[in-house]
């Protein structure tokens, strides 16, 4: 079997793969997202969307395509799930 840099017994990275050092700005990022968790309330979000509603009310395409896409999901996002339940028919399969 060819070394892989891989433990061939648990699969983790073995010791001194460069792979293994994981995501150097994780902790960074980790921080960041923290900092603006802490920096944004609540009441903050809902004036945000309150006023990407009225955007998208003035006609504002952009703040209506964001809007039904966090709210309503992606429009390609129905379409595969109705392409796959063709496929599942066609298959005779059926997917839980």
């Amino acid at each position: 079997m060819a070394d892989n840099g891989r433990d061939p017994t648990t699969g983790r990275f073995s010791e001194g793969n460069r792979a293994a050092v994981g995501n150097p700005h994780a902790k960074r990022v980790g921080e960041l997202r923290t900092a603006l968790l802490d920096a944004v309330m609540p009441e903050d979000v809902q004036a945000v969307a309150k006023a990407l509603v009225e955007a998208a009310k003035g006609g504002d395409v952009a703040a209506a395509r964001v809007l039904f896409e966090r709210t309503l999901g992606r429009p390609v996002e129905a379409d595969l799930i109705e392409r796959l339940e063709v496929l599942e028919q066609a298959a005779g399969l059926r997917i839980l």
